[in-house]
This record gives structure tokens, sequence and C-alpha cells, in this order.
């Protein structure tokens, strides 16, 4: 359903692409090259529902920007609109195909309405404000950590005695934040049963611990809904076939979510070394000449399609582990 615009039976059908940024919202739709700037905020919106009157919107396409499109997709989909989300990368691969190198707010706009049409993307699922928020805090904690590194970095090679008591400071305060946000971190998961039941079952995986278990979680949301080859693309620990003709070109992980591959790449370190039969697979790949980033690669893959699986059954990790759907 959407609203008003199914009530006429005889109205074209149109595709919106809308550019998101802190401020605007600039909406393209095709083919009736309707054209507006409104202001990201209820009032834009409104607006945007108001000029949409008369027509059948097949599909709205906006790029995820962060945190300034949640509110556009939240409310346009209540309104019944068939919202789509996409990678932003996805959505410049499909411009240079369409042989747009141009990259303006307008042209991005028109260039979503397009992919709306051509590639049908779906509608994705509105994300539960307790996602939501525990995203928010993981996303916190990886930058805090990050900044923590970097300010360690540092502090290894000041030489200034001044400046090494204010690095030091600074790592003790970035310590106790994030401290501070591992502790809400935990207190938001424990306060959903969805997540806290979720949570349980990636902690009893070995190599995986509250933290691995919070960045699943929350960047791959999808984790027990898909298959486990799904589940490996979107991670990005999947290989890619780079075959042409004859020629059988070496396989590579590429793309995916940066956050909880990263998390992966730290539960397999521990996995490799600790899980028995993790550890044997490990060390037979080692045994055939793969190098040592490849098979841990591959372990990063067992280990989450595992936890998918695991997920999908709704059972903790046994020593025997469940067959794969």
């Amino acid at each position: 359903m959407q609203g008003k615009l199914t009530s006429i039976d005889s109205a074209p059908a149109v595709y919106a692409g809308i550019d998101v940024s802190k401020d605007w919202l600039d909406v393209y739709v095709h083919p009736s090259g309707g054209r507006w700037r409104l202001s990201n905020d209820l009032i834009g919106l409104r607006r945007l529902r108001r000029q949409l009157e008369g027509f059948v919107v097949e599909r709205m396409v906006l790029e995820a920007t962060g945190k300034y499109h949640r509110a556009a997709h939240r409310t346009l989909a209540g309104w019944g609109f068939p919202v789509a989300v996409v990678n932003p990368l996805r959505a410049r691969l499909f411009a240079q195909a369409c042989g747009v190198l141009d990259k303006t707010d307008r042209v991005d706009a028109r260039l979503l309405a397009l992919m709306g049409q051509s590639l049908a993307p779906a509608p994705t699922a509105l994300a539960r404000p307790e996602l939501e928020a525990l995203q928010e805090l993981v996303n916190a904690r990886s930058a805090a950590s990050a900044e923590a590194v970097a300010v360690g970095n540092r502090l290894k090679a000041a030489q200034i005695s001044w400046l090494k008591t204010e690095l030091k400071r600074r790592l003790k305060n970035l310590g106790a934040h994030i401290d501070r946000l591992a502790a809400q971190i935990e207190r938001t998961i424990m306060a959903d049963p969805g997540l806290a039941a979720r949570a349980s079952i990636l902690c009893s995986i070995p190599g995986i611990g509250a933290t691995v278990a919070a960045a699943l979680l929350a960047g791959l949301s999808e984790m027990g809904t898909c298959s486990g080859k799904a589940a490996s693309r979107l991670a990005g620990v999947a290989p890619v076939a780079d075959d042409s003709g004859n020629r059988q070109g070496q396989r590579h992980i590429r793309s995916g979510r940066m956050a909880p591959r990263n998390a992966l790449y730290m539960a397999a370190l521990t996995a490799a070394r600790y899980e028995p039969c993790l550890k044997t697979f490990y060390d037979r790949l080692l045994a055939k000449g793969k190098a040592k980033k490849l098979a841990l690669t591959a372990v990063m893959r067992k280990l989450l399609v595992l936890a998918n699986t695991l997920l999908i059954n709704n059972r903790h990790y046994a020593k025997i582990p469940p067959i794969t759907p």
C-alpha cells in the first residue's frame, strides 16, 4: 500500500531518486522529470509526499549516508512507499556504467531514480531502534579504539617530555571512554531479549567474545535470516571468481562490510589456535601450501557460516556443529 497513491488505478508509475545530505533532499522523479530540493526534515518530506500525489511510486532509492538518511527512510516507509537504501559504491558504479562521470547532488538523484527502474533494488527493512542504538555505540567504540591506537603510536615516537605527558593523559582518558562504551553496549544488548539471545549464541563459539559478538550483531544484522553464502558475501569473506575463457584466475575477497570483517579477523586469530576443529582446518590449509593470510580468511568464513547456522537453528555451539542448511 502507498497511501493515496494507489487509489488511482490509471496513475503513471514513477521511480524517485533521493540524494540525501545533512540539510537537503535532492529529488528526481523518473520518467516524469520532476526535480526538487527539499529540506531534510518532516516539512520537506511532507512536501515530497504532496508532490507525488497522482503517481504510483514503484521504488524510492536513497544512498546510505551514515545517519542522515534514517529519518527519511523511516518516515517514507511508514507512509507506505517502497524505499530501497543502497550502498553508495553500488550507486557510483551504476553511474559509471551509464557513462556518467560527473557527481553532483542533482546528477546523483537522477541516477538513483534510473537505478530504481533498471535494477529494482529490494525495499530495505527498517532497523529497530534498539539495533540502531547498538550500531551507533559499536561505531563509537571502533572510532575510539582507532584513536587510541593512533595516540599510542604518537606516544612511542614522541621525544618531548611535555608531549609524552599529554599523550599519556589522552590515552588514559580514551581507555576510560572505551570502557564506558563497552559497558553501555553490554547494557543495550542485555536490555533487548532478542539481541541478548543472539549475543549468547555468538559468544558460545570459540574465538568470539563480547566485543566481536557486538560488532557482528551491529554490522551483520542479517545473520540468521540468510544463507551462509549470503552472509559471507555481506562480510566480504567469500572468494570472488575471476575466470575468462580458458583462464582460471585466482580467487580474492573484495568489498563487503569492513567493521564485522575486522571483528571476524580477530576471532579467527584465536580460533585458529585454540579451537580444535578450526585449528585442524587451518593447519591443513597451511600444509597444502596456502598462504597464512588466505588460510586465516578461510577460518573467518568458517566462523561466520557456523555463527549464521547456529542463529538460524537458535542453538548454542557444540563440539559437533549442526549441519549447514
